[in-house]
């Protein structure tokens, strides 16, 4: 997949994005009286969309300064960024080799998926139960922009994410939310080999339908039963389409 450099933009302090980015991905300069993203923090959400995107693919191997270079960026936010992506395990880095993208590995899709199914599974039951009115009708609206069917792959994979994310928000717990970002997160690296097929594409959106429903009826039973029905059929999924990839 080609990399595009992103470019500077003029002012005291450069802001930095992704060429052809869309507004939901796109590193975007704060509004007046909101304070200023650090180059740090600018560094390390552009790398990290690009790992969890696949733009920096699997295994890739990746050299701090021609990330540096391709991102308009000096050497120290680069390497405060990897630092952080490395604790995070979106990235190892290994003697006489440099940094290199983490590998999907089976094990890996099994122990997020046990972990999403317990605290996601949880989270939806605690939804179903605390949501507003206001959160609800935004988790709809999320919804709505899901099924439009000219989506492309990177759009539908974060309206997916904001979907379980405005899930775990009207959930009222914080450290739930927390825990159930990085796992999700981690897990878009996994959509992208298998969001790609319009069919399961349909499948994750007609479980949306069903969990969201649930939650509009206060159902924290069905809510949750669904919920693991959703990660558990994610789990076969990419499991099915890496034992394909590694006999390919």
């Amino acid at each position: 997949m080609a990399l595009t450099a992103a470019r500077k933009k003029g002012g005291k302090r450069p802001a930095v994005k992704k060429a052809n980015a869309k507004p939901p991905v796109r590193a975007a300069r704060p509004s007046a009286g909101q304070p200023e993203i650090s180059l740090k923090e600018q560094a390390y959400q552009l790398i990290k969309h690009r790992i969890i995107t696949c733009a920096f693919r699997p295994g890739e191997d990746l050299n701090e300064a021609s990330v540096a270079a391709l991102l308009k960026f000096g050497r120290t936010p680069i390497n405060q960024a990897f630092d952080r992506l490395r604790i995070e395990g979106l990235v190892d880095v290994l003697p006489r080799k440099g940094i290199v993208v983490r590998s999907i590995g089976l094990e890996e899709v099994i122990q997020i998926s046990e972990a999403r199914v317990l605290n996601e599974g949880y989270c939806v039951r605690l939804a179903a139960e605390r949501a507003s009115a206001v959160e609800i009708a935004e988790l709809g609206e999320v919804l709505t922009e899901l099924v439009k069917p000219d989506n492309d792959l990177e759009r539908f994979m974060m309206l997916d994410r904001d979907f379980h994310q405005r899930i775990a928000k009207a959930a009222k717990n914080d450290v739930l939310a927390d825990i159930l970002l990085n796992l999700n997160e981690r897990s878009l690296r996994m959509w992208s080999l298998t969001l790609a097929d319009n069919e399961h594409q349909a499948s994750v959106n007609a479980d949306h339908r069903d969990i969201f429903r649930a939650i509009c009826h206060r159902d924290a039973d069905e809510a949750e039963q669904i919920m693991r029905r959703h990660i558990t059929s994610f789990r076969h999924t990419i499991l099915e389409k890496l034992a394909t990839l590694q006999t390919a």
